[in-house]
């Protein structure tokens, strides 16, 4: 019998599923299984999340044999999905397998989530066999009828490309440009294949593949002339002009060309709250963050008292607004898009990428300071806070001001749908400390499987993540895979029992949960392997000893600390944005 300690690829990694003998291992390189696996790594992807099902077991073979890649068995499609979500912010690429229907149908959530945040997610579903299609055999996983579409027929809204893979002589063409979809517009696309074809040789699977090709999107040069001249016309005869970054930068890959930018203007500039962690908050000219009513302080003043604006990538939701309440006009307003520029009382011009626009831009606009030096005259710093008694009851506020030291350049934020979405807002973000949430969908739970992802694309940083206690209880088991994989996370869980941006919104009984004895929990899903530390804190004393603990001692292992604090103790943004979006939701329907 073969020695087992034989059996095992050399790889280090402890999420690594590396067995030798696998297709790619020696065999013919032909095949689409092969194709796909260096195609992911070709673009990026080193991690690849999954559950395993029928359908899909033998394009996982071809992923295990790859050296490049590990895989990453997550607890169920869901949370794989938000765990793709997670990576593809760091990695700017992610990429999924899962099951037909049961699988695909399960992760559909997730998916909706980062077309909504502009991510690009490659998710990859196991089909039936090929034959089946047609056949009017009903088939185990499907809805009991012989229509194999509807899987389909969802991922359509919420994919920016769907590729159906049923033969072989068009699958090359179909997966390669699936995958250059989702890099050229920045959203998740949906593969399906076959799972009968996964191994078979095919001509047009050579064992040196092409080379990936990505085509540029272009930028015409006169409309980017007619832009930059309008823009700076507009801006250059203001006397207050600001600027404000919104959530399209990523996806325009356009941030360093905005700081370069403000560099050269000299004006101030926020940030909306759904772009926080995309413009470098060190610099000198930030202000905040634009909230209306609830901004940063003395932010909303000089962006009201502005007379010319340039929001760079922004959507206007409703949280955004506040309920469509935010008071600048419109009229003073440049709104660039990652492909167009849209002028007040003016042309929308297209057919211009926001990177070469701001690039051109910052050429021709004249340095002006005045807003920039009123904030510095109004701008008062923050005062100190009444510091209860260290043994008091812990209060949210002073959690955060203990989170703010533990930043540096080191350290990444994840800050889950809620009340953390303003209590980390507040957080002055160090020169290269990442930071995200997910504003635009909002789908609690979202945070726990998103740092799973985030954290096995940056093993060089300590994930921090912010967690109400009712959006933990959605996704708690994927703490497993963090621990499987050996991460060094932070978890942060805000025990205020129940959904506190619930009760801001519409209270009701439905907002009340069962306690869990969450530290306890974690612990338990340990087994006794030594890869966690866990502890309850209910005051700032113990609170500090706790973040001693997991910053020099635990610095190693998952560090997960459960904060009890008051129900009813929440930021005066969420009691704000309750108020506001249960006016809006409410409305009385117009009349016909």
């Amino acid at each position: 019998m073969e020695d087992s300690s034989n059996m095992i690829n050399g790889n280090n990694n402890p999420c690594s599923n590396k067995v030798v003998g696998f297709p790619t291992e020696g065999g013919n390189k032909s095949t689409i299984g092969h194709h796909i696996a260096r195609r992911l790594v070709e673009i990026g992807v080193k991690d690849v999340f999954t559950v395993p099902g029928d359908f899909n077991l033998g394009l996982l073979d071809y992923l295990v044999a790859e050296a490049e890649i590990n895989l990453i068995g997550c607890c169920n499609e869901l949370n794989a999905g938000y765990a793709a979500d997670g990576y593809a912010r760091c990695k700017g690429v992610s990429a999924c397998v899962v099951t037909f229907n049961v699988g695909g149908l399960s992760i559909l959530n997730a998916i909706a989530g980062a077309y909504s945040e502009d991510l690009p997610v490659i998710c990859i579903v196991g089909a039936p066999n090929s034959n089946d299609n047609g056949s009017q055999r009903i088939i185990h996983h499907s809805i009991g009828i012989p229509d194999f579409s509807q899987e389909l027929r969802c991922f359509q809204p919420v994919t920016c490309h769907q590729a159906v893979v049923k033969n072989l002589d068009d699958a090359h063409e179909l997966i390669d440009t699936a995958i250059a979809s989702a890099l050229r517009e920045s959203k998740p696309v949906y593969i399906s294949i076959a799972s009968n074809l996964v191994a078979i040789p095919h001509h047009s699977f050579i064992d040196d593949p092409v080379p990936f090709y990505l085509t540029p999107k272009l930028t015409d040069q006169n409309c980017l002339e007619i832009a930059v001249e309008a823009t700076s016309e507009f801006l250059n005869k203001a006397v207050k002009p600001v600027m404000v970054g919104g959530p399209k930068l990523r996806m325009a890959k356009a941030s360093n060309a905005f700081m370069r930018m403000v560099d050269a203007s000299g004006y101030p500039f926020a940030v909306l709250a759904s772009a926080k962690g995309m413009v470098a908050e060190h610099h000198p000219n930030f202000i905040g963050t634009y909230w209306g009513q609830i901004s940063t302080p003395f932010c909303a003043e000089i962006l009201h008292s502005a007379d010319a604006y340039l929001f760079a990538g922004p959507v206007f939701n409703d949280v955004i607004t506040l309920g469509f309440s935010l008071p600048f006009k419109k009229e003073k307003a440049i709104v660039v898009l990652p492909n167009q520029v849209m002028i007040p009382n003016g042309p929308t011009i297209g057919c211009v990428s926001m990177k070469s626009f701001f690039e051109a831009l910052t050429t021709r606009l004249k340095r002006n300071t005045t807003a920039f030096d009123n904030y510095k005259r109004i701008h008062v710093r923050n005062g100190l806070l009444i510091h209860p008694n260290p043994k008091e009851d812990l209060r949210i506020n002073i959690l955060f001001l203990h989170i703010q030291k533990m930043l540096s350049r080191d350290t990444a934020v994840i800050a889950e749908t809620g009340d953390t979405w303003f209590t980390c807002q507040k957080l002055k973000l160090p020169q290269g400390c990442g930071y995200e949430c997910q504003m635009q969908y909002g789908s609690i739970g979202w945070s726990v499987s998103a740092t799973l992802g985030y954290a096995q694309a940056a093993p060089h940083k300590r994930v921090i993540a912010c967690v109400g206690d009712g959006s933990f209880q959605m996704t708690a088991q994927e703490v497993s895979t963090m621990l499987r994989c050996g991460q060094n996370c932070i978890i942060f869980l805000i025990n205020n029992g129940g959904y506190s941006t619930e009760i801001q919104i519409h209270d009701g009984p439905y907002n009340v949960i069962k306690n869990w004895d969450y530290a306890g929990l974690v612990e338990k899903i340990d087994n006794g392997e030594g890869k966690c530390w866990t502890t309850k804190v209910h005051c700032e004393e113990e609170l500090t000893e706790a973040i001693k603990m997991a910053m020099e001692r635990k610095k190693s292992c998952l560090c997960f600390i459960e904060v009890i604090v008051e129900n009813g103790d929440t930021s005066k943004e969420l009691i704000v944005l309750g108020s506001r979006l249960a006016a809006f939701s409410g409305r009385p329907p117009k009349d016909n």
